[in-house]
């Protein structure tokens, strides 16, 4: 049994810089082997935003890469998402998953996630 809790969401103006957090309840590696961040904004099909494995390999979209960094510290079970140089078309709900060790996590398909945290809204205003 894994659950996963965002935070750290919020509004900031174009150009600024946000933290997410998700605490994760299990140190599980196997259940959590990879971990990601995907949004969803109005209208919109979720999107992969970035995915981290527990030996530490990342993986990026496009749209973000430079601007976005992904970590975890184990120790604190907790995966982060550090955002900076942020713009409108960042403006989603932002959602922490994660799946087991075997999955494909260089894809970032939500598909391939089984555990879901609620999601954290980031605003990003012009």
């Amino acid at each position: 049994q894994v659950q996963l809790v965002e935070s750290g969401g919020g509004s900031v103006q174009s150009g600024g810089s946000l933290r997410l957090s998700c605490a994760v309840s299990s140190g599980d590696t196997y259940s959590t082997g990879c971990m990601g961040w995907f949004r969803q904004a109005p209208g919109k099909e979720r999107e992969g935003v970035a995915s981290i494995r527990i030996g530490g390999s990342t993986t990026y979209a496009d749209s973000v890469k430079g601007r976005f960094i992904i970590s975890r510290d184990n120790a604190k079970n907790t995966l982060y998402l550090q955002m900076s140089s942020l713009k409108p078309e960042d403006t989603a709900i932002y959602y922490c998953a994660a799946c087991a060790d075997g999955c494909f996590c260089y894809r970032r398909e939500p598909s391939d996630f089984g555990y879901w945290g609620q999601g954290t809204q980031v605003t990003v205003s012009s």
